[in-house]
């Protein structure tokens, strides 16, 4: 397999295994902290098509890490560095585009836990995505064969 591949489908499993832990954990913190009404592993449908909840966060957390995984080692920055770059990224793009997309108030009327609360939920999932995609990463073998 080409290693653009193997970089896009690996992504694609950190991003979505971040989801399911960095992700969750960090609401799971803020709700037992008080600082939060989420729900871990939420099963809600999600329009258009219900699936549920967690589902939807695991695939936009995949296509995210996907794309993470085509650029990550080409970074001048450490691999978790760069993963909390991508969840600063990704809280922005829901508060601006996906906000107005689903007519939503944008950056969340400008409210500032609510947008706090969005970039630390993110930045921990790009943390995980950070950390989780290196350790999926294949090792090179060594071209030294040992006898």
């Amino acid at each position: 397999m080409p290693p653009s591949v193997t970089r896009l489908l690996l992504g694609f499993v950190a991003g979505a295994l971040a989801v399911l832990t960095f992700h969750q954990g960090m609401v799971w913190l803020l709700s037992a902290l008080q600082l939060a009404q989420g729900s871990v592993y939420s099963t809600t449908p999600v329009p258009p098509f219900g699936v549920p909840r967690i589902a939807n966060l695991c695939f936009w957390g995949g296509l995210y890490g996907a794309a993470f995984g085509l650029i990550w080692n080409h970074l001048p920055i450490p691999s978790w560095i760069a993963g909390i770059c991508l969840g600063i990224v990704a809280a922005l793009v829901g508060m601006f585009v996906v906000a107005r997309i689903k007519g939503n108030p944008v950056a969340n009327n400008w409210m500032p836990w609510p947008m706090t609360r969005s970039f630390l939920i993110n930045a921990v999932w790009g943390l995980g995505v950070g950390l989780i995609l290196p350790w999926l990463m294949p090792r090179r073998r060594s071209a030294r064969v040992r006898s």
